[in-house]
């Protein structure tokens, strides 16, 4: 006679409700590893894009000084920069090996690859004469000390003469700011 509610009451109750509680503390246990393991994820892609953005910011930290100097290079008027760095390369060269034929001449319209771009540009021209080793150098060295020069145009030709030297014409497209 009291079987029935002692089964139901003292066994069946107690275990649907013990079981209940360990299902509901498996499915929070599971949604908390699970929550863990994303926020775990996130803080391991975080600290790696702040080591990542912390090594450029330290490259951009080295360039700074070289941005600096191309910024004070393109405010500075192509024609005398161009001067004055080819001076100081014509006196770093021996001068029979390497002589200015034809006088700088600077065209303010925008042609060749300026014309095509948005950007302030100038075309830069000039020819020289000497040997190709000398010649070759003085033009790294002047592509080297002014950036923004894009080589449009290179004619060689033999030199007439009794020295074996060649003829150099140069037209490069200078852009500005």
């Amino acid at each position: 006679m009291y079987k029935t509610p002692i089964i139901m009451f003292g066994i069946v109750l107690p275990m649907t409700i013990a079981i209940a509680i360990i299902g509901a503390c498996v499915v929070v246990n599971s949604k908390l590893n699970h929550s863990f393991e994303e926020k775990q994820r996130k803080y391991t892609t975080n600290d790696q894009n702040r080591k990542i953005a912390q090594a450029i910011e330290i490259q951009i930290g080295k360039q700074r000084p070289h941005i600096e100097r191309w910024a004070n290079d393109l405010n500075r008027e192509t024609a005398s920069a161009f001067s004055e760095n080819l001076g100081k390369i014509r006196s770093e060269l021996p001068a029979k090996e390497f002589q200015q034929t034809a006088p700088l001449n600077r065209e303010n319209n925008q042609a060749g690859f300026g014309a095509i771009s948005a950007q302030n540009s100038s075309r830069v021209s000039i020819g020289f004469r000497g040997s190709f080793r000398t010649v070759q150098k003085a033009f790294l060295e002047l592509e080297t000390r002014m950036p923004r020069l894009q080589l449009e145009q290179f004619d060689i030709t033999p030199a007439a003469g009794p020295v074996p030297q060649l003829d150099f014409k140069v037209t490069y497209t200078s852009w500005e700011k």
